[in-house]
């Protein structure tokens, strides 16, 4: 009986512990940013750049792309850290 119980307690313990460690701070979400844009801008820069045949153009697409983007996507995640559906 007293084994059951103390599984019974660390089992409850684990499942608060990943409900808890679910969100994520405000620097992880930064750094998620970055690193997703860097691999969209790459993606951007070089579809541009076979549509229109100028890579100066192409770069300067992906700039505005690259910052406007990391913003959304920060704002999108600090968003659904909020949302509870879908999080055990």
């Amino acid at each position: 009986m007293l084994i059951e119980r103390f599984i019974n307690k660390k089992e409850t313990m684990i499942r608060e512990s990943e409900l808890t460690t679910s969100s994520e701070t405000s620097l992880r979400s930064v750094l998620k940013s970055l690193s997703w844009r860097f691999v969209g801008t790459i993606d951007t820069v070089l579809i541009s750049w076979l549509v229109i045949g100028d890579v100066s153009l192409a770069f300067a697409i992906g700039s505005v792309e690259l910052i406007t983007k990391m913003i959304l996507y920060f704002f999108h995640e600090r968003m659904w850290n909020k949302i509870k559906w879908g999080k055990q």
